[in-house]
């Protein structure tokens, strides 16, 4: 269960310091929403719930694990911190299927779990979740194919049209040639079929 404190205060300024002093964190590693504004015939009153950022580390490693438990699956996990979130690598004995088919069934338990903490702290936690090092070896294999693709584009002046992959993909894709002087890139057509095309740059 994710930890969840109250905090009270006569403004919200004030009933946020009292949670900094009591869990001695900074605001900035706090997820603090407004419960209530009491007004009594004398003074007014502010209450808020706060929960640490490393309550919500600690959170989501224990609904991964239980989430890959009821697929039949005992894990390992490695987590990293990030500056302003966090990497969790999932290791088993099957990472194939908790991969899935292109990566389907990554995907749809990252959609899972950001909406549950979505649901939890009221806003969407920055996290990467990898099985094995799937998302490290398709990321160098999406790079390459973006700086071969785009080296074939420049050459011919034909624009080409990559397969359809999903947002995290196209974003890699995008990023590899962001800085690219002879090609751009654009996104083109709708979900699932979404895809990117590489397109030579028009001469100046």
């Amino acid at each position: 269960m994710l930890v969840k404190n109250r905090y009270t205060g006569k403004t919200k300024e004030e009933a946020i310091n009292n949670a900094k002093i009591a869990l001695q964190e900074m605001e900035e590693n706090l997820y603090i929403k407004e419960i209530e504004i009491k007004n009594g015939l004398f003074n007014k009153k502010v209450e808020i719930e706060v929960i640490r950022r490393d309550d919500v580390i600690e959170y989501m490693k224990e609904f991964v694990k239980e989430l890959i438990h009821n697929m039949g699956m005992n894990v390992n996990l490695e987590v990293k911190k990030r500056e302003n979130g966090l990497n969790i690598t999932v290791i088993s004995d099957n990472n194939a299927i908790l991969i899935g088919k292109n990566g389907k069934t990554l995907d749809a338990m990252t959609q899972v779990i950001k909406q549950v903490i979505f649901n939890e702290i009221g806003e969407y936690f920055p996290f990467s979740l990898d099985i094995g090092e799937y998302k490290v070896a398709r990321e160098q294999k999406l790079e390459s194919l973006a700086k071969r693709t785009a080296r074939e584009v420049a050459r011919t002046k034909i624009e080409a049209k990559l397969d359809p992959m999903n947002s995290y993909e196209r974003r890699i894709i995008h990023t590899a040639l962001a800085d690219n002087k002879k090609v751009i890139t654009e996104s083109e057509g709708e979900e699932p079929n979404r895809c990117v095309v590489i397109k030579p740059k028009e001469e100046e």
